[in-house]
C-alpha cells in the first residue's frame, strides 16, 4: 500500500492509502524523495482557486527516484530513463498543442486542456500529486533527469518558485544596467531576485519581511533590502525614489499576492517603465487605479505572467545545475516534514514562520 496525502473542501487534510496501480504503457511511478509546500497549497487549502477537483494530493513540484517503467520513456534530449535514476518532472500536462492558444498565440500556459499535477487533477485519479509516497506519471509527462540525491534536494530548494519566476523575468526584458525592485521576499520573490541579477541588472531591490526571509535574500547577494515592517508605504517609496536618482526602478516585479502591493508599485517605477504582475495568482481582491497618472502619463509597459511552461522548468533545471556551488540552496529550505506533518507544514507556510517548506513522505 502507498501513503498519501489526501486535501479536501473545508480544510480537512488527511492521511490514506491506496494500492500500487497498474502502469500504463509510457507511464512511470517514481518514489518520491522531496515535495515542496507553496504557496498555492495554502491558498488550495482555503478553497481559493477555481476548478480544483477535491479531494486532491497536493505536491506540484517534487523530486523522486524512478521505481518503474512501462515501455521506453524518453527524455527531452532523446535518452532512454531507466529504474533508479533521480528524476523531476513538469507538474504542466495534457496541454494539447492544437489549440488556438497553443499554435497561434503561442501561450501555452492559457490551453484549455492543461492540467497541473497537485491542483488540478483529482485524488480519485490516482496518485497525481507529491504528497505521496509514490507519484504516477502519466505517459507523455515531461521528465529531466537530476545528478543525484543531493541535486534533488537543491531544486526542490528552488522549486516552483524558480519556473515561475524565470516567466517572470523573460516577461520583464532586463536590461544590463537596470535597477529592479522585487515586491516579496517569499520564494519567488527571492528567485525572481536571483535571476534579475543574473540578467544583468546592476542594483537589485527586495521589498519584503519577515526578518529572516531578508536574511536569506542577503545572503544570495541581493543589494538592498527594505523591510516592510520597518518604513510605512510612503516612507518605502521615497527610499526607492532615492535609490534611484529620483527616477524610480527600471523594472519592478511583484511577488507578493497582496493587491495592495500593486498600487504601492505604481509609486515606485520610473516613466516608461515595465511592471511584472506575478504574485496575483488567486483572486485576493480589488484595488483602486488612476489609469491617467498611474499608467498612460507614466508611458507604462505592465504586464502579467501566469504559470509557467517546460521551456521555464527547463532553465530552471539547468540554472540550479549550473549555480549549485554559488549560491547557498540549502539556506532555503527551513524544515522538511513528513506526510503526517502535513497540516503543521500548510500552517507554518501560512504564518510565514519559514522560508520554504518540503514534504518528505518516504
Amino acid at each position: 500500500m502507498i501513503n498519501y496525502i489526501s486535501m479536501d473542501k473545508n480544510e480537512i487534510i488527511r492521511q490514506e492509502q491506496i494500492e500500487v496501480p497498474e502502469l500504463e504503457d509510457g507511464a512511470v511511478l517514481l518514489k518520491t524523495l522531496y515535495s515542496e509546500v507553496c504557496g498555492t497549497d495554502v491558498h488550495l487549502l482555503h478553497e481559493q482557486l477555481t476548478g480544483v477537483p477535491y479531494p486532491i494530493i497536493p505536491g506540484h513540484v517534487s523530486t523522486g527516484i524512478i521505481d518503474k517503467i512501462k515501455d521506453v520513456v524518453l527524455d527531452i534530449d532523446g535518452n532512454k530513463l531507466e529504474v533508479g535514476d533521480v528524476v523531476t518532472f513538469l507538474d504542466v500536462h495534457e496541454t494539447c498543442n492544437s489549440c488556438w492558444y497553443c499554435l497561434v498565440a503561442k501561450e501555452s500556459t492559457r490551453c484549455p486542456s492543461r492540467k497541473v499535477y497537485g491542483i488540478t487533477y483529482s485524488a480519485n485519479d490516482g496518485l497525481l500529486g507529491g504528497w505521496s509516497q509514490k507519484i504516477y506519471l502519466k505517459p507523455g509527462v515531461k521528465i529531466l533527469r537530476l545528478a543525484s540525491k543531493e541535486m534533488a534536494r537543491t531544486f526542490i530548494a528552488a522549486g516552483c518558485g524558480l519556473p515561475t519566476a524565470i516567466h517572470a523575468v523573460q516577461r520583464a526584458n532586463i536590461k544590463l544596467g537596470d535597477t529592479v525592485v522585487v515586491q516579496g521576499s517569499g520564494p519567488v520573490g527571492l528567485m525572481a531576485a536571483i535571476l534579475a541579477k543574473a540578467s544583468g541588472a546592476f542594483d537589485v531591490i527586495m521589498i519584503g519581511g519577515p526578518d529572516h526571509r531578508l536574511e536569506i535574500a542577503c545572503k544570495f547577494g541581493i543589494d538592498k533590502i527594505i523591510n516592510i515592517f520597518d518604513l510605512s508605504k510612503e516612507e518605502r517609496e521615497k527610499q526607492v525614489i532615492a535609490y534611484t536618482n529620483n527616477r524610480g526602478a527600471d523594472v519592478i516585479i511583484e511577488a507578493t499576492g497582496v493587491p495592495n502591493a500593486v498600487s504601492e508599485g505604481f509609486g515606485m517605477i520610473r516613466d516608461g517603465g515595465t511592471y511584472v504582475i506575478v504574485g496575483q495568482y488567486t483572486n485576493a481582491g480589488d484595488i483602486s487605479i488612476n489609469p491617467h497618472l498611474d499608467i498612460n502619463k507614466k508611458h507604462l509597459n505592465i504586464r502579467g505572467s501566469w504559470g509557467s511552461d517546460f521551456s521555464h522548468f527547463y532553465l530552471a533545471v539547468k540554472f540550479v545545475q549550473k549555480y549549485s556551488e554559488k549560491y547557498p540552496w540549502e539556506e532555503i529550505i527551513s524544515k522538511e516534514y513528513t506526510l503526517n506533518e502535513a497540516d503543521q507544514a500548510l500552517q507554518d507556510v501560512k504564518n510565514y514562520v519559514i522560508m520554504k517548506a518540503v514534504i518528505k513522505p518516504n
